[in-house]
């Protein structure tokens, strides 16, 4: 491959390591990489997730991050804390703004809370070479917070987080420019790459694609016929090819649509399902209407527990006029519920989408129906909430046990803020 000419860049992936846990541990005046501490979405259930465990932890016992609370073992060394999520949004921040001491906010692309790309071209004069940039950003972090980051370094964003997520979290730094990809890409399975996940990795292994280096083999056309665009991405991505902007404005994107779903904490009835729709549809109109959008598809996802067989579908239905009011969706899930639901399976997880989007002024009146009342009622109460609260007005059935808003409010990505 001749890589001369494309792009070459200064590009960092900083990931924290274990973050939830380690912000927790220096809360305790604990150290992150020598401490046992388990962070639990809910202490007081026993099947609530373990989102974060530190290094220790992991290594002593083999907690991961797809552990239960009932799994963590008996050792009265292990510090269990409640998740706080607002807690870590302010530290990454706190982290996002150190990053901007060194680059401008065109540089920085955050990834996730713990996770941030960024890219450091023309720094040498100040700070010195893209290893120098990284060794101070890794210190700074670890000076002002407390908290060990893996780091890696690329010509591009794909390959700086691939060889962040191979070498880097072992060798605290670690680089990959054009010309390592075939030493320190191509031996590992394609399920180890970033963006690759396991029903892709079934689909390739099914064409007798196993590690990256048989991806890159692979003929192209063949790869493009089978995946579409997904096909040549992955081609490209095995020889270390990534065209995306390493400078921009990376938090504007246009909305394709809005969803809401939820991963329930116990089996819901087909009764109690359909109060939990109820409540996603207000949501995802609620978002709508803010954004002054109307969707012409619906979509409703169930997924049935696992003690009753696993299993569940998801289905999408359009409609003629484009709508952001809750009951209309509301109907719309419920058909393709009664139609689509087994009957008997319990259900453990719902979403609900709209999609398909139009700005509310294209919407078209309807003559047999007093649409514009129906939208003024959903304003009316969306001014409520905003003004007195998310849970200042609701719906009846979101204060029954099935109800999940009330829950939900005091939370920020799903735990407890």
């Amino acid at each position: 491959m001749d890589y001369s000419s494309y792009p070459r860049n200064d590009v960092l992936c900083i990931d924290m390591r274990s973050f939830y846990a380690s912000v927790e541990a220096i809360k305790l005046g604990l150290d992150p990489m020598k401490t046992l501490l388990a962070v639990v979405g809910d202490p007081s259930r026993s099947g609530s997730i373990v989102l974060a465990a530190s290094p220790e932890l992991k290594r002593k016992h083999g907690i991961s991050n797809v552990s239960r609370f009932f799994e963590l073992p008996n050792d009265p060394d292990i510090h269990i804390v409640p998740a706080h999520m607002a807690d870590y949004l302010h530290v990454s921040i706190e982290i996002t703004k150190l990053i901007n001491q060194y680059v401008p906010k065109e540089a920085i692309h955050q990834y996730s809370v713990d996770e941030v790309w960024v890219t450091v071209n023309g720094l040498q004069k100040l700070f010195g070479d893209r290893w120098e940039v990284a060794k101070k950003i890794k210190q700074d972090i670890l000076n002002n917070f407390g908290i060990t980051s893996s780091i890696g370094i690329g010509d591009n964003k794909f390959l700086a987080k691939v060889v962040m997520d191979l070498h880097g979290k072992k060798a605290d730094i670690a680089e990959c420019k054009y010309e390592d990809v075939e030493e320190m890409l191509w031996p590992f399975p394609v399920e180890d790459i970033w963006g690759i996940g396991g029903r892709m990795k079934r689909n390739l292994n099914r064409m007798g694609i196993v590690t990256l280096g048989q991806l890159a083999g692979f003929n192209l056309k063949h790869l493009k016929k089978r995946f579409g665009i997904m096909g040549e991405q992955l081609y490209w991505h095995a020889w270390g090819i990534d065209l995306s902007p390493v400078f921009g404005d990376f938090t504007k994107s246009e909305q394709k649509g809005y969803g809401h779903g939820i991963s329930l904490l116990r089996d819901y009835s087909s009764e109690e399902a359909a109060v939990c729709i109820l409540d996603l549809c207000e949501e995802v109109c609620r978002r709508a209407r803010t954004a002054d959008k109307a969707g012409k598809t619906i979509h409703l996802g169930i997924a049935y527990s696992k003690e009753t067989g696993g299993g569940g579908f998801s289905r999408s239905r359009s409609i003629e006029i484009p709508t952001n009011v809750t009951m209309d969706m509301y109907r719309v899930c419920m058909q393709l519920f009664n139609q689509f639901y087994d009957g008997e399976s319990k259900i453990r997880r719902v979403y609900a989408t709209l999609d398909n989007l139009y700005k509310k002024e294209e919407t078209q009146l309807d003559l047999f129906e007093d649409r514009t009342k129906k939208n003024d009622i959903g304003y009316v109460m969306d001014g409520i909430r905003d003004r007195f609260g998310s849970t200042a007005i609701l719906r009846a059935s979101s204060y029954t046990d099935a109800g999940i808003t009330l829950d939900r409010s005091g939370k920020i990505g799903g735990h407890k803020a």
